[in-house]
């Protein structure tokens, strides 16, 4: 079948597991601000919650812990989620399909109409809509491709995003469209094609765009792809993908909800050591973000020991340490890549699986001590005494919140206690929960 002439799929077939996406929202080209990989997860999140909600609705309401996880409510980390939902506001787009003929109108407005935070009885909730040319087809597709919002949260980076979504799309047909090789820059970049991006090289391109994507998404997700190059005379012209469903998914370890909020931890992290999360958020797309996020616990560790003197430009020691962190990544996901984890495919025992999320949970926890011990005291002694009043409330014994009042949150008898309450706040209930990518790395440091 050629690929200008996929069949239309009824809507009837919508799961509850998958987010039903149209196509002419896989190759968004953004026309005055960048997209990023956080963002377009977040905004998945946000059209799977609408879709579920109905076309009857013109306004949509979620809490905002079912979109967003990783967040202090009681700190500065709301400035993250605001400069999210403003972005997707101000963020132009044109909609189109990647495939020729697929879709018959040109539009553009923003990714979302309006976006509004209200606090009521102490939680959270997030109010959006969709701009009135493109509601009905956003909420109910006609042609649409099927993505697992669970495979999307693994991988790190837009471009990887982007190209599992438009390959997620012709896994029937078995390869993309073939287009021009500058059609595809823009698109998996999430940036406006201005003249800047115009002067960007092919085999710059590849090397820092494509390869990366390819690698990630045939370790991590769903689906095997490979790329086509076309050449008009000595110079690649076009780019085409081949497509093929993987016999059983690698990451098929647990049952997942597919709206599971988007993990925006590590720009928490950053916010708290003083770097500006856009800053991160620009570091994430270059280099991805499992190497930010293991940096930053780098730099945190840094910034707890002082030594050899006090850590004084966060930011400019996180570039120095993210290329060897960034690497270490790309290792990882060769080994995953290559071996392709047999246990994991055939399913792993219970008693590896338990092994697994025992030795992830402990480095978890040494890695929250160290972020707790990180803070400053003033915001130590806060989280002491919430801490106390939750004691009280749950009736805990005396002596727990005796040592705590006495000797501190590191006291070995309240440090567990601290740890949990400090997480649950900071990251969510799911805190200590490994993701499928978490136990992938587990799993594949084991065989080293």
């Amino acid at each position: 079948m050629s690929s200008h002439a996929l069949p239309l799929v009824s809507t009837a077939a919508r799961s509850a597991a998958l987010l039903l996406k149209p196509v002419f929202s896989l190759a968004l080209v953004p026309q005055n601000n960048k997209i990023t990989a956080l963002g377009r997860r977040t905004w998945n999140v946000l059209l799977h919650i609408a879709q579920d909600q109905g076309l009857e609705r013109e306004t949509f309401r979620a809490a905002l812990t079912d979109i967003v996880k990783g967040l202090d409510y009681n700190s500065g980390d709301m400035t993250i989620i605001k400069s999210h939902l403003r972005s997707m506001v101000a963020t132009l787009v044109e909609w189109q399909s990647p495939t020729a003929g697929e879709w018959q109108t040109w539009d553009v407005c923003g990714m979302l109409s309006h976006a509004k935070l209200v606090k009521e009885r102490g939680q959270i909730w997030v109010e959006w809509s969709y701009a009135v040319n493109m509601r009905h087809e956003l909420l109910d597709p006609e042609i649409f491709a099927k993505l697992s919002l669970e495979v999307i949260s693994q991988l790190g980076s837009h471009p990887s995003v982007a190209l599992y979504e438009i390959c997620s799309r012709y896994l029937g047909v078995g390869q993309t469209a073939r287009k021009a090789w500058s059609w595809w820059r823009p698109v998996l970049l999430g940036r406006p094609d201005d003249e800047r991006l115009q002067r960007l090289e092919y085999r710059i391109f590849k090397r820092d765009t494509l390869r990366p994507a390819l690698a990630e998404i045939n370790a991590l997700a769903d689906i095997d792809i490979e790329m086509l190059e076309f050449k008009s005379g000595r110079f690649v012209s076009d780019l085409q993908f081949t497509v093929r469903k993987k016999p059983q998914r690698v990451l098929a370890l647990q049952q997942r909800s597919a709206s599971e909020p988007v993990d925006v931890g590590v720009l928490a992290s950053a916010a708290r050591l003083g770097i500006d999360h856009v800053r991160i958020e620009r570091l994430i797309d270059e280099f991805g973000d499992a190497a930010v996020a293991t940096g930053l616990e780098a730099v945190q560790k840094r910034a707890t020991s002082a030594f050899p003197e006090p850590l004084r430009d966060p930011l400019r020691y996180l570039k120095s340490v993210l290329p060897g962190h960034a690497a270490a990544q790309v290792e990882v996901v060769k080994k995953i890549d290559a071996a392709k984890l047999a246990e994991l495919t055939t399913g792993p025992s219970s008693e590896r699986l338990a092994q697994w999320e025992k030795k992830w949970l402990a480095e978890r926890i040494e890695m929250l001590i160290t972020e707790i011990s990180g803070l400053a005291s003033e915001r130590q002694a806060e989280l002491v005494r919430d801490l106390r009043e939750s004691l009280v409330q749950r009736n805990a014994h005396p002596a727990l919140i005796q040592r705590l009042s006495g000797k501190g949150w590191s006291h070995p008898m309240v440090r567990h206690e601290m740890v949990s309450f400090y997480a649950t706040g900071a990251y969510g209930s799911g805190w200590d929960k490994p993701s499928d990518k978490d136990l992938l790395v587990v799993a594949a440091q084991s065989r080293q």
